[in-house]
């Protein structure tokens, strides 16, 4: 955990009505309006999706003869850290931040999901949305543990290592039990996309190939530094503080993803700029508990007995914004 310097932290005058991601972005663009400069989508991330989209299936083709031990291997360290960021890219499209035109955002977002093996794209633009506008209301975020994996999973060491290592089967599955949606003409186009892509891995390449990448998936997104997000971005490591930015290396390969005070304050701004909202109001930023390790946090969650998945702040929906409880 990032320290905060040994000067006063000024009063912000906090609203207890407020959640304060509402409140901070309302005092920031009082004191700083030049910050609406930064919002809006950038283009360079489609170039950089694709890319990596390429790349995927270039290292699945490899993959068609390799030794499963060196495929196992190189799913980890190089398919789930690919494939971990095409999920990143999705979270920025699903904010229509690469073109002006949310269906282009929607396709590029099906296109990054192709090597994942999992469709998901479209899904998650659903409840990512609803993670922002009902930040810690139980039945409303899905990024909240459910009342059964607390009990479960509680603060035994062993049974949070298996949670971690299971993350990508906790977030496909919890949003279906807890709020399920309706599937429309986007999540079937996600659907048929996805498993066509599948379809043709297999057929043309072999199962081998087909396991680079799903593998890749599951532990990308599991027991893997580039996971470590997850973890970083809400749980409660210091009493009352509900969200973390994380400033580290990995946000070159995660779409600084590890902004997240920035981003949750400034949802429009995309990756590219989210550096900026921390300079141009640092007093606003510089105060807050904050990550540079990743790893530290991974480590830190499993370990420590004061945590588990109930180490959130909470909220109950109110008709105007979402109130700790």
């Amino acid at each position: 955990m990032g320290a905060t310097d040994s000067r006063p932290v000024p009063d912000f005058s906090w609203s207890d009505a407020d959640e304060p991601h509402v409140t901070r972005r309302r005092l920031i663009l009082e004191a700083h309006p030049e910050m609406k400069d930064l919002f809006g989508p950038e283009i360079k991330t489609f170039p950089m999706t694709i890319a990596v989209v390429v790349f995927q299936f270039v290292m699945a083709y490899c993959m068609r003869d390799s030794p499963f031990g060196l495929l196992f291997l190189l799913a980890y360290a190089i398919g789930g850290t690919a494939n971990h960021t095409l999920q990143l890219a999705n979270h920025e499209l699903s904010h229509n931040l690469c073109f002006q035109t949310e269906t282009f955002n929607r396709l590029l977002g099906i296109v990054a999901n192709l090597p994942t093996g999992v469709p998901s794209s479209v899904q998650f633009r659903k409840y990512h949305m609803e993670h922002h506008q009902y930040q810690g209301v139980d039945g409303m975020d899905t990024d909240v543990p459910t009342p059964w994996e607390v009990r479960f999973f509680n603060n035994v060491t062993v049974k949070k290592l298996t949670w971690v290592t299971m993350q990508a089967f906790a977030y496909g599955i919890r949003p279906l039990f807890v709020k399920p949606k309706a599937i429309g003409l986007w999540e079937n186009l996600n659907l048929i996309a996805v498993m066509s892509s599948n379809v043709a891995v297999v057929y043309f390449w072999g199962w081998r190939s087909f396991a680079y990448l799903i593998i890749g998936t599951f532990l990308g997104l599991g027991l893997h530094p580039a996971a470590g997000h997850f973890i970083a971005e809400h749980y409660e490591f210091t009493k009352g503080a509900e969200t973390y930015s994380y400033y580290g290396p990995w946000n070159y390969l995660n779409f600084n993803v590890g902004y997240h005070n920035e981003h949750h304050d400034f949802p429009k701004v995309a990756w590219s700029r989210l550096p900026m909202v921390r300079k141009i109001a640092p007093e606003f930023y510089d105060y807050l508990p904050y990550h540079t390790s990743y790893l530290k946090v991974i480590w830190d969650y499993i370990t420590d007995p004061r945590m588990s998945p109930a180490s959130r702040v909470k909220r109950v929906a109110s008709p105007a914004v979402g109130q700790k409880k």
